[in-house]
C-alpha cells in the first residue's frame, strides 16, 4: 500500500488561546466555564480522568486518528508544543488501547498539558504514577496498528457528539468532565466564570448563615 504523506493533512501553524487566559482558566471548574459560556462546550460525559486527581488546561492540538491505529498520536506528540492538550477523535473505534506508558512519558518529557481522547487507553496505574493528565472513555488492552497508508489529520476541526473542537481552543478537564471554550471567546468566558465563582461564594456564605435557596434565588 502506498504511504500517505502526513504533511499533506497536517496543519503546522495555528493560533492558540493566549497563555494568560490558560493560567486564569486553570483554577476554574469545568461546570463554571460551561455555564459562563452559555452552556457551551461539553464533551461526552463518558470521557473522564483516568485518575480522579487529574486536571488539565491548555490549547487544543486536534487529532483525527484512523480507528484502531495510533500512529497519528505519535505524530501529534512530535508536532505539539509545551502546554498543548492533545484532543483525539478515533472515528468511533473506541475499544483499543491507543495510549499507554511510553506515550505518556514522551508527552510529559515534551511538556504537554495532557490528553483528551474519545477512545480508550491502557496502563492505567502507570498513567496515574507518571502524572500527565489523561482523559479517556476507559481502559482497554486491545492493541493498535501503525498503518502508514491510513489518512489522519492534525489540527483540523473534530466533532465530539455535538461539540466542535478547533485547534487552539481552550480545553479544561477536571473530575466532572471536559469543556471546550472557543479560542476567540475564551478571554471573555473566563472573565465571566471568575465573576460567577465570586457570586457563588457569596451565595454559599448566605446558605451557611441560614438562608434557604428559595429565598436567595427568589423561587416560588
Amino acid at each position: 500500500m502506498k504511504e500517505h504523506d502526513a504533511a499533506s493533512t497536517t496543519r503546522a501553524d495555528f493560533e492558540r488561546v493566549p497563555a494568560e487566559v490558560v493560567v486564569a482558566a486553570a483554577t476554574l471548574p469545568t461546570a463554571t466555564l460551561h455555564e459562563a459560556g452559555g452552556k457551551i462546550g461539553v464533551l461526552p460525559p463518558v470521557i473522564k480522568p483516568v485518575a480522579p486527581r487529574f486536571r488539565l488546561c491548555g490549547p487544543a492540538l486536534t487529532v483525527h486518528s484512523p480507528g484502531g491505529d495510533n500512529l497519528w498520536l505519535h505524530r501529534a506528540i512530535e508536532a505539539a508544543r509545551p502546554g498543548d492538550v492533545l484532543v483525539v477523535h478515533v472515528g468511533g473505534a473506541y475499544e483499543h488501547g491507543y495510549w499507554g506508558e511510553i506515550m505518556t512519558t514522551a508527552a510529559k518529557v515534551k511538556g504537554l498539558a495532557g490528553l483528551v481522547i474519545d477512545g480508550c487507553v491502557r496502563d492505567g496505574v502507570l498513567l496515574d504514577e507518571i502524572g500527565l493528565p489523561v482523559f479517556a472513555r476507559g481502559l482497554c488492552i486491545r492493541g493498535t496498528g501503525k498503518d502508514y497508508g491510513a489518512i489522519g489529520w492534525l489540527n483540523e476541526p473534530v466533532l465530539f457528539g455535538e461539540t466542535r473542537v478547533e485547534a487552539g481552543d481552550l480545553i479544561v478537564g477536571d473530575a466532572d468532565g471536559v469543556v471546550v471554550v472557543p479560542r476567540r471567546s475564551a478571554a471573555d468566558v473566563v472573565a465571566r466564570a471568575q465573576r460567577r465563582e465570586a457570586a457563588e461564594a457569596a451565595i454559599l456564605g448566605r446558605v451557611r448563615a441560614g438562608e434557604s435557596t428559595m429565598q436567595i434565588y427568589g423561587f416560588h
